[in-house]
């Protein structure tokens, strides 16, 4: 261990010499730490930004003047996704998703305003975050860095030189590898020491910003193993450079998107469009509550009527176009939820393949454990779509609550034609108040661990792999040597 440490710091201080090497450790350590900072100040920025949003929201629709209580179902109002505690490090699916549901009666909106479509297009290669960072670009200064540590002796003839007086392979595999570690653990400390302040200010948090940075440690070593490992075993540096940028290459650029692209192939998703056609021409079968002569609703007040022994809707104790409103509103909704299910189970099984992936790129491993972690990942939107559209329901049938129990039926039929009676059907705006708030419950720190082990494992093999192929590379290259 004492010849190896001689090697590595022997290799720093090359680096330190080379005016090349030392500007590029220095760009990387500002690069991270910018990363940090404008990431953070963004996401805090746009946190702001929604909830004053959703106050505003909120503010308008419990502002409205006296209406009839249909006219609010069809108003509306918007919600807007909360940002986790740790986006900032990795905003994950954020920028692609949506952020902003549009809240109707009869309707289910799908998430607009993403980030992505807003700006320009160079957004989807990726933002300028500690994730982005840690998975694409430091890997990319750490080649350039290391590729020819040890090819570098070959050429110089100093590898026999080392050989002959006493270090053998396995302490200069070692040595290199805690040279280049050393520049992976600078890459590496501006997003451990955000993630360590993170969790003091939030200690919920402080099990999963462990979790992410235990992912992005393994991951880096991953890379510095496995650099020194070509550079041993290439035969010019040259070749070591190829090598890696080429895996490189693989690793965090093609495989990431590939992998998307075979998953939307062997798990094709259908349009917006598509799914909003199938839903109306569905609902059409099921039943219209617009359409007094529709056989679902008039099966429906014969069924009414006869419960409260009535048999015209004039006598029922409450106003059945209020009623037919809710039933209608609870049949589109069992509908929908049917259809979102299956939207769910589509985009897991997307994700599924995906995950399975990460066993030819630790990137998609790493991006794994780093989102879960976060926060940012397809569970966490699935859940915002699903509790959005419970709050979108509640809201409608309070709304219709309203219609079917605080107006005369006598004054609903006529209002359209009688000025005093759609003046009656008008109701106190002190009711749009009572509606209940939006509060997105976010997947919880347990479930977002659990959901970064199997990821985090897949790294921990990947390393193992990584360093039994630095083992052989130690032994090719001492053969060579002599």
């Amino acid at each position: 261990m004492r010849r190896a440490c001689l090697i590595a710091w022997a290799e720093l201080a090359l680096m330190v010499r080379s005016r090349v090497a030392l500007i590029g450790v220095i760009a990387l350590l500002l690069l991270s730490t910018i990363a940090a900072a404008t990431s953070y100040t963004h996401m805090a920025q746009e946190r702001l930004g929604r909830i004053a949003n959703q106050t505003e929201t909120d503010a308008l629709f419990e502002a409205q003047p006296a209406r009839h209580p249909h006219r609010m179902v069809h108003y509306g109002s918007y919600v807007y996704r909360p940002i986790g505690t740790l986006a900032g490090f990795d905003p994950g699916i954020d920028p692609f998703s949506g952020t902003t549901l549009y809240l109707e009666g009869h309707r289910q909106n799908s998430a607009t305003i993403s980030a992505v479509r807003e700006n320009s297009s160079l957004m989807r290669f990726g933002q300028l975050t500690p994730a982005f960072v840690l998975q694409t670009l430091a890997p990319l200064l750490l080649i350039f860095l290391g590729f020819s540590m040890i090819t570098r002796e070959r050429t110089h003839g100093s590898l026999r030189l080392l050989l002959s007086s006493g270090v053998t392979a396995r302490d200069i595999i070692l040595g290199k590898t805690l040279a280049l570690g050393s520049v992976g653990l600078v890459a590496i400390a501006p997003a451990w020491l955000t993630l360590v302040l993170m969790a003091i200010v939030m200690p919920s948090e402080a099990g999963a910003a462990a979790m992410i940075g235990l992912g992005y440690g393994l991951y880096m070593l991953i890379w510095v193993v496995g650099i020194i490992a070509a550079s041993a075993l290439a035969r010019s540096g040259q070749a070591a450079l190829l090598i890696l940028i080429g895996i490189w290459c693989f690793v965090a650029v093609v495989a990431p998107r590939g992998a998307a692209e075979l998953a939307n192939r062997l798990e094709p998703l259908e349009s917006r469009a598509a799914t909003d056609l199938t839903i109306q021409a569905e609902l059409r079968q099921l039943g219209d509550s617009h359409n007094p002569d529709d056989p679902f609703f008039a099966a429906f007040k014969a069924r009414t009527l006869a419960h409260y022994g009535v048999t015209k809707v004039e006598d029922l104790p409450f106003n059945f176009r209020g009623a037919v409103s809710a039933e209608g509103e609870a049949l589109t909704s069992r509908l929908f939820a049917m259809h979102f299910a299956e939207l769910a189970t589509t985009q897991r099984a997307q994700s599924n393949i995906v995950a399975n992936l990460s066993i030819v790129s630790p990137a998609l491993a790493v991006r794994r454990v780093s989102m879960a972690g976060a926060g940012t990942d397809l569970e966490t939107h699935l859940r915002f779509l699903q509790q959005s559209e419970a709050h979108r329901f509640a809201m409608v049938q309070y709304l219709n609550g309203l219609h079917r129990d605080r107006l005369s039926l006598a004054d609903d039929a006529a209002r359209s034609k009688d000025p005093k009676a759609e003046q009656r059907t008008r109701i106190g705006a002190t009711n749009w108040a009572k509606v209940p708030d939006f509060e997105f419950k976010p997947t919880s720190a347990a479930d977002r661990l659990s959901a970064a082990i199997t990821p985090i494992l897949i790294l921990a093999l990947w390393l193992g792999a990584t360093v039994i192929l630095a083992g052989w590379s130690g032994r090719v290259l001492a053969g060579r040597a002599l």
